[in-house]
């Protein structure tokens, strides 16, 4: 029966999004990939997105520069699908290009949210590449609205380049700065215009973005380090807080939007969404979640267990050290149809299950007769799990131990990661003997949070951890603006509480990582022949 005040099309395309929001685990936004003073810009963006694949599987676009002019191709799908037909990469010729991959939150799946963004005023265009998400998104937007912007897309993205219009400025830099200052939240920005590349990153460097260098000079600046592996650049250097930098033929500059910053590293970068082969601020990700899964073996043991099992793919690392810490093997007890990104939701139990099963098998032969250790990286709302547990059991699993290599995720996010209610939060609704219950499991253990900060062991000597861990103890290191009124109840029985925006300024000096690192003033890094890695020995 179709909805009140829907029609049959609507309903069940209301309830198909329901289904799909069932069984999806975390998505993060999206990855930005930019390059500037190549012949081959949008054929190297390109190369540099598959690499941010994991980040967005929603849609994909790649704007580039041809002597001043913009040009834009766009599509819903995998980054391979939308550029399937390769007129569509050579349609973008130029000498420089911004592009994005992007997730789709709810109710935003239409090719206007795809981007980069291009506007075409009457004195210039400029495009736009946005991973992040603002928390003052609404009230802006109804600030902008009520001074008669026109918005084409849902996407909070879009406000910065009303903003940036809205300035009055005479110089575009400040006018950049000046929109750069109103928004709140994670953002990391991607702009590109005829004359040059903007990358700017929010106070509190919730997102990773890193700048480095082809062979031949030419600037690349992206979401992380495995994409510029991928189109063979040398890291340079990570964007720090409150960093504008721009990118044009003379060169790069470093400059500030505003020097009121902190460091709030996103833990769930190391946990789940980054590549194991990026590094963010010194620390590789793959080290980082071997770590965890050692941390996490002593911290929940399991004893008479016979061999561990990780959840690919995210959890291979973590498994390996949980099982380096006890000394099991570390077996491969699940496999993971590599060709398989999405998968179409059906809203029946059925086949939802064997959408799990299509991503996932479980090999038999190494399964049967054993005590199991699952390990993965998170819980969020327990479907999966619970089919994955299932699907252990029959192989003739003797028992399934769940391991999660990261604390109960219990309360929303808003800087970037798509869960912004407790309501679909497995942590939120139940203890850990509910959760073990539900998701069938013969016990189940979490990381703790100081486990987790030590693991990431993230060389930070300021205030805090350098880390945002928010999701698991509801220490938020920044207002929520818009979002505060949802968390109304958590804030009145203490669950929650936030930091206000900073008012002093963090110094990459304070990361051990970027200590001996000398800026050049074409922005380029000097390691220091004394230290290892940036370290001091």
């Amino acid at each position: 029966m179709a909805a009140k005040g829907l029609d049959s099309g609507q309903a069940s395309n209301q309830l198909m999004e329901q289904m799909r929001v069932n069984v999806r685990s975390l998505n993060e936004e999206c990855g930005i990939f930019g390059v500037w003073g190549r012949s081959d810009a949008a054929q190297l963006t390109y190369y540099g997105l598959h690499a941010l694949q994991h980040r967005g599987q929603e849609g994909a676009g790649i704007v580039s520069n041809q002597d001043g002019h913009l040009w834009q191709e766009r599509g819903l799908g995998l980054l391979s699908d939308v550029f399937r037909n390769p007129a569509r990469i050579e349609a973008l010729s130029g000498h420089s290009a911004i592009g994005h991959v992007r997730y789709a939150t709810a109710g935003s799946h239409g090719i206007e949210n795809i981007q980069p963004m291009m506007a075409n005023f009457q004195d210039m265009q400029m495009a736009l590449a946005h991973n992040g998400n603002l928390t003052n998104a609404s009230s802006l937007r109804q600030e902008l609205e009520d001074t008669g912007a026109i918005f084409q897309s849902s996407s909070d993205s879009e406000i910065l380049l009303h903003l940036i219009r809205h300035s009055k400025a005479t110089r575009f830099i400040d006018q950049l700065k000046e929109a750069l200052n109103r928004v709140r939240g994670g953002f990391a920005y991607l702009l590109l215009t005829p004359y040059g590349m903007f990358a700017a990153l929010d106070p509190h460097a919730f997102r990773p973005f890193v700048v480095g260098q082809m062979p031949d000079g030419q600037y690349v600046v992206t979401s992380e380090t495995a994409a510029l592996d991928v189109v063979g650049a040398k890291f340079l250097r990570d964007v720090q807080p409150g960093e504008l930098i721009s990118i044009d033929d003379t060169g790069m500059t470093i400059d500030h939007y505003t020097t009121q910053t902190t460091l709030n590293i996103d833990a769930m970068e190391y946990i789940y969404f980054a590549r194991p082969d990026s590094t963010i601020y010194g620390v590789n990700v793959h080290q980082a979640r071997k770590r965890m899964g050692a941390a996490l073996a002593k911290e929940q043991p399991v004893p008479h267990a016979d061999i561990i099992v990780g959840v690919p793919n995210s959890s291979l690392s973590a498994a390996a050290g949980f099982a380096q810490a006890t000394g099991l093997p570390n077996e491969m007890g699940l496999i993971k149809n590599q060709y398989i990104a999405r998968t179409f939701i059906e809203p029946t139990q059925d086949k939802r299950e064997r959408a799990v099963r299509m991503k996932l098998s479980a090999v038999k032969e190494v399964i049967c007769g054993k005590n199991v250790v699952l390990v993965d990286d998170s819980i969020v709302r327990g479907t999966t799990s619970m089919y994955i547990v299932r699907m252990l059991k029959e192989a003739g699993a003797k028992s399934v131990h769940v391991r999660i290599a990261s604390p109960v995720f219990k309360l929303p996010s808003f800087y970037g990661i798509d869960m912004q209610t407790t309501k679909e939060l497995l942590g939120a609704q139940h203890t850990i003997p509910e959760m073990r219950e539900k998701i069938e499991a013969d016990s189940l253990g979490f990381l703790s949070v100081d486990a987790l900060v030590k693991a990431i062991d993230l060389p930070y000597d300021g205030a805090g951890t350098g880390l945002t861990t928010a999701y698991f103890d509801g220490h938020y290191p920044s207002p929520v603006y818009d979002y505060e009124s949802s968390l109304s109840e958590l804030i009145k029985s203490g669950q929650v509480d936030f930091e206000p925006e900073p008012t002093t300024t963090y110094h990459p000096r304070q990361v051990a990582t970027l200590r001996q690192q000398a800026i050049a003033d074409d922005g380029t890094i000097h390691f220091d022949t004394k230290t290892n890695q940036g370290v001091e020995i």
